[in-house]
């Protein structure tokens, strides 16, 4: 028996990077997955090289018809949906006296409101299913501050209060609401369009070789392997909760005066 048999998700920005990784790593695992996607092409390719485990759907997770829409799409062809990876999310880099306010509203309408409207919304499919598991990505930018980007470090700190509060209210209702904080991933989040994530690989690995214990960049596959964990029934008693996917990142640094340890 699989980790994920008879669990249905809906992965947002599921057409690739950290989101294609999670889809492919929940159906070997027995689920059925809705890749959502604004960019509707690159989810129905990734949905067809996956398999028929995997549909496509259209969604922008800033416009509540649109997730009205996609959540309809998603139990008409697979049933009660079970299992949110609220995974979309932008970012935009820029010191803070040339962040305009529109690029601050563009990312936070991405990767939060995002976030409050997929609760919201799944809320009463979860509530028809009997259980669920809302899955909200955060960013170890949701755990400290970083210059340069400061729509992504709010829009990050505000998932993980939001996880908390709606996982006080829907424990009754056996729907578990965790988050994710991944530490450096090499994926297209922020890149320029036709700029590959080879282009930067090089500079986030030696920034993270520099200050992480484990001395290396995450990949997208151990993300999605704490995203199958908190879908499953093995996290069954863990709610409210942050999981960090960070190589040690965050863990500390050393001692003024001391030798680097590695």
């Amino acid at each position: 028996m699989n980790r994920l048999d008879g669990e249905v998700a809906v992965i947002t920005g599921g057409a690739r990077g950290l989101g294609r990784a999670i889809a492919e790593a929940f159906v070997n695992e027995g689920a059925r997955v809705c890749i959502a996607d604004v960019r509707t092409e690159l989810a129905q390719q990734t949905a067809a090289e996956i398999g028929s485990s995997a549909i496509a759907v259209e969604l922008d997770v800033t416009d509540e018809e649109s997730w009205a829409y996609a959540l309809a799409e998603g139990e008409s062809a697979f049933g009660a949906l079970t299992v949110l990876v609220n995974n979309a999310g932008l970012a935009e880099g820029a010191p803070i006296a040339e962040t305009t306010l529109e690029s601050y509203r563009r990312v936070t309408e991405v990767n939060q409101t995002g976030v409050f409207l997929g609760m919201k919304s799944v809320i009463p499919a979860m509530k028809r299913a009997g259980h669920g598991s809302i899955i909200n990505m955060s960013s170890i930018d949701g755990m400290v501050g970083s210059p340069r980007i400061i729509s992504y470090i709010a829009s990050k700190w505000a998932v993980r209060g939001m996880t908390k509060a709606v996982a006080m209210e829907m424990g009754p209702f056996s729907i578990r609401v965790n988050s994710i904080n991944p530490g450096h991933v090499v994926t297209e989040l922020g890149l320029p369009d036709g700029v590959s994530a080879d282009a930067i690989s090089e500079m986030v690995t030696e920034h993270t070789e520099r200050h992480a214990p484990l001395q290396r960049t995450g990949l997208p596959s151990e993300v999605a392997a704490m995203a199958v964990f908190l879908a499953s029934n093995e996290s069954s008693y863990c709610t409210g909760s942050e999981f960090v996917v960070d190589g040690g990142f965050t863990a500390g640094y050393p001692a003024p005066g001391s030798p680097n340890p590695w």
